[in-house]
């Protein structure tokens, strides 16, 4: 009598995510390193720059003497304990912290610096999703390091490339990761698994979880919710009245950790986009019927794209870049597959309601990912319709 060997059980998800530290703040601190340990804010012009005096210092602008309508795009720790913080107006954190230096953004130096530690990152490690300029995923799930350990090796390997900190949030899956990677900044390594979630993730503000914006947060807030216990416990027939069927669901499931994204490196993503670069920036609401139009024709064009290419969609996303150069993106993963232009349309300004929109816009993009064959599709729902008919 013989017997089959039964399947190797399947290993728990560790999934991380690595933030780099103040990122910007901290490579202009590279370039002044005199500056380290004082108050310094991002997002001067090119006025702004420091000016080599004749003694061989450097003479730095003062954030009190900013007159504009600019938006910070980061500060250092020191900044931030003055109550300055990214996305605030210039002018009005002069008002917090008027001796704190002012410098001007320097792209060049960001994208340098993004290139180097996302290189550190894959010398150790192989499965990563690219998140923007200073963030990425990993899926450490395969990796056979002890998890602390690995972690370790992979700030290690950033500091070496680089000489900046990055914080790695571990966890069973991307939501919570990226939760994790905040709770103990700056230079910070937490691991959390999901019998954490009602003492370390529940006591937390609902604006912790990534997908939760301004408005929304004030909506909850009208409904008695300010932490996530109090959102995995709120009736979900009140988040339905409130923000609608799709989005009180995922709010329900954020709440309790529960999140089945994968990581997906760059060679696995199937998408299609359309977006566009305003000639000046817009406002979502002074702008409205401006951004309105071409959000439309931008979902017409990612439909005629995808019919063109006889492909469907089953996720549609959002892009928006705002006028101190941030990205937000936001996806919704529909029941089907889709090329309808309408649904399209639908599916994106269901992502739209999900970001705040009080900043100035540069950029609007739309994006169609979780790409199937049309003729694949139809042959698949064409044999679920015959199994019915049997």
């Amino acid at each position: 009598m013989t017997t089959s060997a039964l399947p190797a059980p399947e290993k728990p998800r560790r999934i991380a995510h690595l933030d780099m530290d103040a990122f910007y703040a901290s490579v202009e601190l590279i370039s002044y390193p005199e500056l380290r340990g004082q108050a310094v804010a991002i997002g001067g012009r090119s006025e702004h720059r420091p000016l080599m005096q004749a003694d061989g210092t450097r003479q730095f602008a003062r954030l009190g003497d900013y007159v504009g309508r600019g938006v910070l795009t980061t500060s250092t720790y020191e900044a931030r304990a003055l109550g300055v913080f990214s996305g605030m107006g210039t002018m009005k954190a002069g008002k917090l912290a008027p001796e704190a230096i002012l410098l001007p953004v320097n792209f060049d130096a960001y994208r340098k610096y993004s290139r180097l530690f996302k290189a550190a990152v894959a010398s150790v490690v192989s499965c990563i999703e690219d998140r923007g300029i200073d963030e990425i995923y990993l899926d450490l799930t395969d990796e056979d390091s002890d998890t602390v350990v690995l972690a370790k090796r992979i700030k290690q390997a950033v500091r070496d490339a680089t000489g900046l900190n990055c914080s790695i949030g571990i966890a069973p899956n991307k939501l919570l990761a990226k939760i994790c990677s905040d709770l103990e900044k700056p230079d910070g390594l937490t691991v959390l698994s999901m019998e954490d979630i009602a003492t370390r993730i529940w006591p937390l503000d609902v604006r912790k979880i990534n997908g939760i914006g301004p408005k929304a947060a004030e909506k909850l807030q009208h409904l008695g919710v300010s932490t996530i216990a109090q959102l995995a416990h709120m009736d979900t027939t009140l988040l339905q009245e409130s923000f609608g069927r799709t989005y009180a669901i995922w709010l329900n499931q954020a709440a309790h950790g529960i999140d089945e994204r994968a990581v997906i490196t760059e060679s696995e993503t199937k998408s299609i986009s359309r977006e566009t670069t305003f000639a000046k920036d817009l406002h979502a609401r002074h702008d409205r019927a401006a951004l309105s139009e071409i959000f439309t024709s931008l979902c017409n064009q990612l439909a005629l794209d995808l019919q063109r290419k006889k492909m469907l969609a089953r996720t549609i996303g959002i892009k928006l870049r705002y006028d101190d150069f941030k990205s937000v993106t936001r996806d919704l993963t529909l029941p089907e597959a889709t090329a309808d232009a309408q649904r399209i349309r639908q599916a994106a300004g269901h992502c739209l309601k999900r970001v705040p929109l009080e900043k100035r816009l540069r950029l609007l993009g739309v994006k169609a990912s979780g790409l199937a064959d049309q003729d694949d599709v139809s042959s698949v729902q064409g044999s679920r319709q015959l199994e019915l008919d049997v």
